[in-house]
């Protein structure tokens, strides 16, 4: 018997390709608010605490909501979900642009949205990551992590300067154009074809024992967890490094549009890293690939103390943000190789859970550094645990001993 024919490419994949047209278009719209919300707090309040406490709001989903989102993608069907995120997240910047058509929203708002937000973030998150699979075969994962990487540095790219773009030209438009993006990612999931759900096993158990199960099978894997936590930290000094930056260049005199270009110039590094990143797996073991990674960072952060200038600031982002695809492609076709079908809804939201746990303190914890630091203190603080993170890696016997490739850890 022949060899059986290989699918087609990616670019002729219709079900992949609406689900990441749609995801494009939905996470430019999340990064033009982003930075939105604290130029908007900080012009409200002038307080560089308050834009921390809505940061820490938009972030503390991560903490409270993975693993009830995991939970929910094993159990329903991933098509509602998916519809119901876009829903809500729209729903949610509405208020926002309402009460800045008429006035000025209190702080109290604006926690409320940035939490909701950020909550059905994860749960769109965890559903799109079930969905992949479904819609590309097992050899084409990896190009497709790839490209779904592409497409969030793109986004990050593209969308913080056009957030500072529409922030100068009125407050609400931002908002009000986030909110139309949540309209054209619903209508690429409702445009899918491929049954998303399949034959899917219907759950029997409590919540409790469903949740623990993808806790307890995470845990036993080693180098996933070790990555996962790595990630955590990594995440929560990026967090506040956002933060840290969009002071530092305000105070050097920078308008809202160079402050989108600064931040959104780590997004073209992370757009270039993207497209080496199949490379990179291909030839380089996973462990080289996430220490090399927080070495990078390690190196790099500290020379953001020798300058304010928003555009060599955001050079020296963009350096650290090209090393970001890379680990995130490793650790992604690491999870798919490795996660039973019916866990992976909750093993991912263990790993997001892991992952990114510590981000809300990051945002919480640059607000009051930079209060009582200023930014050059709060820079040096930054600098000093992200060789912290550097070391811990380089020291992880997790690490280190990890399988070399993804088919070696599939296999064994």
């Amino acid at each position: 018997m022949g060899e059986p024919p290989k699918p087609p490419p990616l670019r002729r994949n219709r079900d992949f390709q609406l689900l990441w047209a749609g995801e494009a278009v939905s996470v430019l719209g999340s990064r033009v608010s982003a930075i939105a919300y604290p130029l908007l707090v900080l012009a409200l309040t002038g307080s560089p605490a308050k834009a921390g406490i809505v940061g820490f709001a938009g972030t503390i989903p991560y903490v409270l909501t993975p693993l009830a989102a995991g939970v929910l993608v094993d159990r329903f069907s991933l098509r509602r979900l998916l519809v119901a995120a876009d829903l809500g997240r729209g729903a949610a910047l509405a208020t926002v642009v309402a009460a800045l058509a008429v006035g000025e929203p209190p702080l109290a708002q604006l926690v409320v949205v940035a939490f909701v937000e950020g909550a059905l973030f994860i749960l769109s998150g965890t559903a799109q990551t079930a969905v992949v699979p479904r819609v590309v075969p097992t050899e084409q994962l990896p190009t497709a992590l790839s490209q779904n990487e592409a497409r969030e540095r793109g986004a990050y790219l593209a969308g913080q300067p056009l957030g500072g773009v529409l922030f100068d030209v009125g407050r609400v438009v931002p908002f009000l154009f986030d909110a139309l993006t949540y309209v054209v990612s619903l209508v690429t999931v409702l445009l899918i074809r491929t049954d998303l759900d399949g034959e899917r096993e219907r759950a029997g158990a409590s919540v409790r024992a469903e949740v623990l199960e993808g806790i307890a099978w995470l845990w036993r894997q080693r180098f996933l967890r070790a990555a996962a936590l790595l990630v955590s930290a990594s995440n929560a000094l990026f967090t506040a490094l956002v933060l840290v930056l969009i002071v530092r260049a305000g105070d050097a005199g920078a308008s809202a549009s160079a402050i989108g270009i600064m931040v959104g110039l780590g997004g073209l590094g992370g757009l270039l890293g993207s497209f080496v990143a199949p490379p990179f797996q291909r030839r380089f073991a996973g462990r080289t690939i996430v220490v090399g990674a927080n070495w990078v960072w390690a190196l790099l952060l500290p020379l953001m103390l020798l300058t304010g200038n928003p555009y060599l600031l955001g050079a020296v982002f963009g350096a650290m943000a090209f090393v970001g695809p890379l680990w995130n492609v490793v650790l992604g076709a690491y999870t798919y190789a490795l996660v039973p079908a019916g866990l992976l809804g909750r093993v991912t939201s263990a790993e997001t859970l892991l992952a990114y746990g510590a981000m809300p303190l990051g945002s919480l914890g640059a607000g009051f550094l930079l209060e009582s630091l200023g930014d050059a203190g709060a820079l040096a603080v930054l600098a000093v645990a992200m060789l912290a993170v550097a070391l811990a890696a380089s020291a992880a016997p997790a690490i280190r001993r990890a399988p070399k490739t993804v088919e070696q850890a599939r296999a064994g």
